[in-house]
C-alpha cells in the first residue's frame, strides 16, 4: 500500500490542476478525457524505481498527446501542428473560450493540465516535496492571472490551502502530524485572505505580462475575399482550402448565404440592395417585421433557428447567415440591412469575430407547395423582372402567351430560352411544378456538365450555356433556372455563399472552407416565403424534402402532383438520381455535403451544445471513491495478515502494526537495534494499563523476543554463519508466534 501513498496525495492537486486550466473555457466538456489523463499523470509513481517511473512518464506522455489531440495511431505526427495552433490561439483567442471552436486550444489545455499534474506526481515520487509544492503552484496560478473575477481569492485560498497539505502529505509519517497541519493551514489561509483585503497589501501587478505576445500568428496564407456578382469566365480552386469560418448549428445542415442576385442586366446578374430596417426585439435584430414578403410564420421568433458563427480567414463586408436569414445579434455597429435578410458592415469581418444568426426554413411537402396559389403581390413583381424595370407577367396570368409575344416583339434576345424553359414545364399547373422540372433537367437529364472552365460565351453567356455549350459551374446554372423561371412568371433570385461544409459531431460545429463557395436559387412561394432549390449536379444538396436536390426527395410521391412534360421530366431523373448527386467532373475534386443528420444531437434547442454535468462534481466523485477504496483496501489488508497459519507471517503481522503505533521502528535499520526509549515507554505504558488490549500484549510480546534473540543470532552469524543464523530466527520467530497466540 506503500506505493499507492503518493498517487493518492497527488489526486487532489491534479484535480484543482485539471479545474483550473479547463475553467479557461465554457462550455467545458471531455469529462471522460480529463479523467483519463488524471489517471494517465498518477501513473508514474506506482513504479518503484526511479528509471521506472520514468520510463511510464514518456509512456503517458505519449498517450496523454494521442489523446489530447485526437490524432490517431496512424498519424501520429498530426499532434504537433496541433498543438502549435492551440498555442497561437493562446495570444489571439478571447477567454472564456468555446472548445468547439477552438479544439486545438482546447486540446493544449487539456495537455498542460497533464503536464503539471505528473509534474507533481514525479517530484512527490521522488521525495522532493517543495519542488511539488513548486510545480503545483505554478500550474494552478499560471490560468488563474488569465481568466479573473471576483473569486480570485478564493483561488488562491485553494492553491494555498493544497500546497500546505502536499507538504504535509508528503512526510515520511504524515498522520501524526494530519491535525496539526490541517489547523496550521487554516491560519495562514485565514490570514493571507485578510491581508489581500488589505489596501496597503493588495497592489496591482508591476508586470502585465498576460498582455505580452512573443510569438503572433503568421498571417492566413489565403486571405478570402469574394465579389458577389456573377461571374461566367471561369475559375480555379486554390490548391490549399482555407477555412474561412465555422459554425454551431444542427447536424442537419443548410446553405450559408451572404447575399442575393435580384437584379438581372440583360447579361449577368448582380445585387440590388432595397433597404431593410431592423427592428430589435427580446435582444435580437428582426428583420421580418418590415418585409412584406415575409410569411407569417417567419415573424413568430418560436419557428427560427440559431447558428453561432466564428469568423477565420474571410475578409468580406457582408454577414453570412444560415438561409434564409430572419435576424442577428445586435454586436453591430453601423451594420446595413436589406430585404431578404441580407446584411453589410461598414468594415469588414475579422478573425476570431463571433456572432449568432437566426434563419426561418420552412420543409413543406410536395403536396402542400402543389397547392401553393399563383397569386402573387405587388411586393414579388420586382422578383419578376428579366430587364432593369422590365417584369415578366406572373404565372397563370390570362392571355399570358400573348403577352409574351408582345413582350419578345421588343426584346427578342432570350425568346429562345423561354421557348425552351416552356417546353420542359409543359401545361404546367402549379408553379412548382416549373420549378421541379426545371431544376431536374439541368441537374440531371438536360446533358449538363460541371466544370470550372466553360468554353468562351458570347454577349448573352447563360444563353449559350442552355442552348449551346451545357457546360458550366455554379452560376451558369443558378443564374440559368433564375432567368428562366422569371420568364415563366415565377418570382425567384440567385442566392451567393456557401454550402455546409464539414460537420464534426464531437463539437456539433460545421467547418466552411473557400472550396465550398456555392450559388443555389431561391424562389418564393405563398405562405411559405423564399426557398432554396439547386440545379448544380454534384455540388450541393438540400436538407429539404421539397427538392430534388435532396436525397429526402420522393419522385413518385411528386409525380402525384405534377402531370405532363414535367411529371416525365421527374420519371426520367429517377433513372439518373443515384449518379447525379456526387455526379463531378473527374479532374476536380469537391468537398462533398452531406445534409443527412450525423448523429442526434445532445444539444439544446438550435443544435447549441449545452453544459452538462460539471466537471469538478465528476472529478469530487471520483477522489470520494477513490479514498473510499483505498481505506477499504488498508481494512481489508490489516485483518487478512492475521489470517494465515504461517507463524512468521503472524510476526509480520505484529511487527507493522507496531510501526503504524510507533514512528521510531518504522525503518529496517531501527527495527535490528530499537532505541531503549521504546522499551521503557512499552514497560511504562504496560504497568500504567493493567487491562492492556490484545494488539498492545502482542506488540510486547514482540519487543521481549526481540530483545532476547538478539546475543543469541549475535553468536550465531559470528559462529555457524547463515546456518545458526536461520536457527535463531527460526527460534525467535516460533517464540514470537507463540506469545501472539
Amino acid at each position: 500500500m506503500r506505493s499507492l501513498r503518493v498517487p493518492l496525495v497527488c489526486l487532489v492537486p491534479g484535480v484543482v490542476l485539471m479545474l483550473s486550466w479547463l475553467r479557461l473555457e465554457q462550455p467545458q466538456r471531455d469529462g471522460w478525457r480529463v479523467v483519463s489523463l488524471l489517471v494517465l499523470a498518477l501513473v508514474p509513481a506506482l513504479a518503484p524505481r526511479a528509471w521506472q517511473r520514468l520510463a511510464l512518464f514518456a509512456a503517458a506522455m505519449l498517450v496523454a498527446v494521442a489523446l489530447a489531440t485526437r490524432a490517431s495511431a496512424h498519424h501520429p505526427w498530426r499532434a504537433a501542428p496541433r498543438l502549435w495552433d492551440g498555442f497561437l490561439d493562446a495570444y489571439d483567442v478571447k477567454l472564456p473560450f468555446d472548445p468547439s471552436f477552438h479544439i486545438h486550444f482546447h486540446a493544449l489545455l487539456l495537455l498542460a493540465g497533464f503536464v503539471f499534474a505528473a509534474g507533481v506526481t514525479l517530484a512527490a515520487s521522488f521525495e522532493r516535496p517543495l519542488v511539488a509544492v513548486g510545480v503545483f503552484i505554478v500550474g494552478a496560478t499560471w490560468p488563474a492571472t488569465l481568466l479573473t473575477n471576483d473569486r480570485d481569492l478564493l483561488r488562491g485560498a485553494v492553491v494555498l490551502g493544497v500546497s500546505l497539505y502536499l507538504l504535509a502529505a508528503l512526510r515520511e509519517h504524515p498522520l501524526p502530524s494530519i491535525g496539526r497541519a490541517a489547523l496550521l493551514g487554516t491560519g495562514l489561509v485565514a490570514a493571507a485572505l485578510a491581508a489581500a483585503t488589505q489596501p496597503a497589501v493588495a497592489k496591482s501587478e508591476f508586470l502585465h505580462w498576460q498582455t505580452w505576445k512573443p510569438i503572433s500568428r503568421p498571417p492566413a496564407q489565403v486571405g478570402v475575399r469574394y465579389v458577389w456578382d456573377s461571374n461566367y469566365d471561369g475559375f480555379t480552386w486554390p490548391r490549399k482550402t482555407t477555412t474561412v469560418f465555422k459554425v454551431q448549428a444542427s447536424p442537419r445542415s443548410l446553405y450559408w448565404r451572404s447575399t442575393t442576385l435580384d437584379l438581372f442586366t440583360g447579361a449577368r446578374w448582380v445585387e440590388y440592395r432595397q433597404p431593410e430596417r431592423a427592428e430589435l426585439f427580446d435582444n435580437r435584430l428582426d428583420l421580418t417585421q418590415n418585409d412584406p414578403l415575409a410569411p407569417p410564420a417567419a415573424r413568430d421568433p418560436a419557428t427560427w433557428k440559431k447558428a453561432q458563427f466564428e469568423m477565420a480567414a474571410l475578409a468580406d463586408d457582408h454577414l453570412v447567415a444560415p438561409s434564409v436569414p430572419v435576424g442577428y445579434e445586435p454586436v453591430f455597429s453601423g451594420a446595413d440591412f436589406y430585404q431578404g435578410g441580407s446584411g453589410t458592415l461598414a468594415g469588414q469581418l475579422e478573425r476570431g469575430q463571433r456572432y449568432a444568426a437566426w434563419s426561418y426554413s420552412p420543409h413543406p411537402t410536395s403536396a402542400q407547395l402543389a397547392a401553393t396559389g399563383d397569386g402573387y403581390g405587388q411586393a414579388a413583381l420586382p422578383y419578376l423582372e428579366v430587364y432593369p424595370s422590365v417584369a415578366a407577367p406572373p404565372f397563370g396570368t390570362t392571355d399570358r402567351e400573348a403577352a409574351m409575344r408582345r413582350f419578345f416583339a421588343e426584346y427578342p434576345d432570350y425568346k429562345p430560352l423561354y421557348s425552351r424553359a416552356r417546353r420542359l414545364v409543359g401545361n404546367a399547373q402549379s408553379p412548382y411544378a416549373a420549378v421541379l422540372a426545371l431544376e431536374s433537367w439541368l441537374r440531371s437529364t438536360g446533358g449538363f456538365t460541371y466544370t470550372q472552365h466553360p468554353p468562351p460565351a458570347g454577349a448573352e453567356p447563360l444563353l449559350d450555356f442552355v442552348m449551346r455549350t451545357k457546360r458550366g459551374y455554379c452560376q451558369h446554372f443558378a443564374g440559368a433556372m433564375t432567368l428562366m423561371l422569371r420568364y415563366l412568371g415565377i418570382p425567384a433570385r440567385v442566392a451567393e455563399g456557401f454550402t455546409s461544409g464539414v460537420y464534426d459531431t464531437q463539437s456539433k460545429t460545421w467547418t466552411v472552407t473557400d472550396h465550398d463557395a456555392h450559388a443555389w436559387v431561391e424562389v418564393w412561394f405563398e405562405r411559405y416565403g423564399w426557398l432554396p432549390f439547386d440545379p448544380t449536379p454534384g455540388r450541393g444538396s438540400l436538407s429539404a424534402a421539397y427538392s430534388v436536390s435532396s436525397p429526402d426527395f420522393r419522385i413518385a410521391s411528386a409525380q402525384r402532383f405534377i402531370s405532363g412534360v414535367a411529371a416525365s421530366l421527374l420519371n426520367t431523373a429517377a433513372l439518373h438520381q443515384d449518379v447525379s448527386f456526387g455526379e463531378k467532373n473527374p479532374g476536380i475534386i469537391f468537398r462533398g455535403t452531406d445534409i443527412r443528420p450525423a448523429k442526434p444531437s445532445a444539444g439544446g434547442p438550435f443544435g447549441i451544445q449545452q453544459r452538462g454535468g460539471s466537471l469538478g462534481k465528476l472529478l469530487a466523485v471520483v477522489l470520494a471513491v477513490a479514498l473510499g477504496l483505498l481505506a477499504l483496501a488498508k481494512a481489508a489488508r490489516r485483518q487478512l495478515r492475521y489470517a494465515t497459519p504461517d507463524p512468521r507471517r503472524q510476526a509480520a503481522a505484529c511487527r507493522a502494526d507496531l510501526a503504524i503505533s510507533s514512528p521510531t521502528s518504522a525503518s529496517g535499520s531501527r527495527r535490528a537495534q530499537p532505541p531503549r526509549r521504546s522499551r521503557r515507554s512499552c514497560g511504562r505504558s504496560s504497568r500504567s494499563t493493567p487491562a492492556a488490549s490484545p494488539l498492545r500484549s502482542r506488540r510486547r510480546a514482540l519487543l521481549r523476543c526481540r530483545m532476547r534473540s538478539r546475543p543469541r543470532l549475535a553468536r550465531g552469524r559470528s559462529s555457524a554463519g547463515y546456518a545458526s543464523s536461520s536457527a535463531g530466527g527460526s527460534a525467535w520467530c516460533g517464540a514470537c508466534a507463540a506469545s501472539c497466540r
